[in-house]
């Protein structure tokens, strides 16, 4: 029996293979090199994607050819065949493990066998290579049996917990943060900086949620909460922000205030207010000095200022800095204070995060603004952000003047440009909502239908053309339509 390894990556997958699905139609296909023990994929779902590509692929489910690898066998659509092949020496243990969830019962009951011998000789290194296949696995229909059993392996082996808290593969880290929390409460440190140091918001929340619960039974600690302020996640910063007015240190909410994350400035506002300040005023202050003006200070005040305060955001649309002047135009847009004068002319503005913030804040007034410039924003000869900005604006305002600005983009040299406006004229002329904003009878949309006609079949284009009253286009060389 060999282990296998879930730890490398099959030779010969290229860039964007499916490692399993390769080495499966190269074994299948008689093209394999090695042995199928040495297989070693970099996911733990590579070996299920490995089996299900060789049932797939197995041309002959009533027997195997005497020379297929094990792997092969251990796979194959015939029961009989997958049965016999759990017995062989080389069988590797992550695809054994797979056995264990097969949906015959004489297959099942023989790789827990298996199984259960490999757990009893080596518990620590099954447990670390197995774990991540197993949780995988746990989803099928026959799966419960293996999870319920490394589960119960890892109580009598916490050592490994540890290694699998810091395994590569996320839900692995859950699994072994769940079970470490149900062993023992943590130290609050301990799981403020685990916390901190997660990648992924599902584990860091339940280090976030022990740390606070540590914290609540056993009085606050400066170094947890200082590890939570200090985490990427911004729901782990948030926790420590909310952490600061147990520990005497609501003083500290203003440098929160212009946080990159909404919810952590939420909880600084929230902190600021308990403790008996303007959270208003707070923001406000922190666009006192222009020149110190940060981006995220402009969010910040946005999200709690009224109408009166659009002349201030005005004024920082003049901000050196395009992403305070980005964010000024966001808050205009979120307390109504846009003004197309203002607007218009920063489309065409050097900054990619300027120009898609006026755009944004022109579609609503978008049928008020001329076609002409708007079109010419478009042309290939402007700059890639500036066009896509034009083109927001020209989609939002609709009717002909959307409709000709997506056709003039079908054969722009951006690709991206190109797969939206394709697909903004079929979601137009396709829906009945997008057919009534346009004319009927009308000779420009004709003559733009039928510059996009190859978006469309025959029977589509007919149908169009017969909701927009306009006359048959060129007959049709598929004789079903004709």
């Amino acid at each position: 029996m060999s282990t296998g390894t879930v730890t490398g990556t099959q030779p010969g997958a290229g860039p964007g293979t499916r490692p399993g699905r390769a080495a499966a139609e190269a074994l299948v296909n008689g093209k394999g090199t090695g042995s199928t023990a040495e297989l070693a994929f970099a996911r733990p779902g590579d070996w299920t994607e490995f089996d299900r590509t060789v049932r797939l692929l197995h041309r002959h489910p009533w027997g195997a050819p005497g020379d297929a690898r094990i792997g092969v066998r251990l796979c194959h659509p015939d029961g009989r065949i997958r049965q016999a092949a759990l017995g062989a020496a080389d069988a590797p243990l992550p695809l054994i493990a797979v056995r264990t969830a097969d949906w015959v019962p004489a297959v099942r009951v023989r790789a827990r066998e298996l199984l259960e011998q490999a757990l009893a000789a080596d518990p620590p290194g099954t447990l670390r290579a197995l774990t991540p296949l197993v949780l995988r696995l746990g989803r099928r229909g026959q799966g419960a049996w293996a999870l319920e059993r490394f589960e119960a392996a890892l109580h009598a082996e916490p050592s490994v917990l540890p290694r699998l808290c810091g395994d590569a593969d996320p839900l692995t880290r859950r699994f072994a943060a769940r079970l470490s929390l149900r062993r023992a409460e943590p130290d609050p440190r301990d799981a403020a900086r685990r916390a901190a140091a997660e990648t992924d918001p599902a584990t860091a929340r339940l280090w976030a949620d022990a740390a606070l619960a540590a914290m609540a039974a056993g009085g606050p600690d400066g170094g947890a909460v200082d590890a939570l302020l200090g985490a990427r996640i911004p729901m782990v910063r948030a926790a420590g922000v909310t952490c600061l007015r147990r520990a005497g240190r609501s003083a500290e909410a203003d440098r929160y205030l212009a946080d990159r994350s909404g919810l952590v400035r939420a909880c600084a506002r929230w902190l600021v207010r308990q403790d008996g300040g303007d959270p208003y005023a707070r923001c406000r202050a922190l666009l006192a000095d222009p020149e110190r003006v940060v981006r995220y200070a402009v969010t910040g005040f946005a999200e709690c200022a009224g109408r009166g305060d659009v002349p201030l955001l005005r004024s920082l649309v003049d901000h050196p800095l395009d992403a305070v002047r980005a964010e000024a135009l966001a808050g205009l847009r979120l307390l109504d204070g846009t003004d197309p004068a203002l607007l218009r002319p920063l489309l065409d503005d050097p900054s990619p995060a300027v120009a898609r913030q006026a755009s944004l804040g022109l579609c609503g007034s978008a049928e008020r603004l001329p076609v002409g410039p708007l079109l010419e924003l478009i042309a290939p000869g402007r700059p890639a952000h500036t066009r896509r900005a034009a083109y927001r604006v020209l989609h939002a305002r609709g009717g002909v003047a959307g409709l000709r600005s997506s056709v003039e983009l079908l054969t722009d040299r951006d690709p991206a440009l190109r797969r939206i406006a394709g697909q903004r004229i079929q979601n137009t002329l396709m829906s009945p909502r997008g057919q009534a904003g346009l004319p009927l009878r009308d000779p420009e949309v004709a003559a733009l239908l039928d510059r996009c006609a190859d978006l469309f079949s025959g029977w589509v284009l007919d149908r169009i053309r017969r909701a927009l009253a306009l006359p048959p286009g060129p007959a049709s060389a598929d004789p079903l339509i004709r």
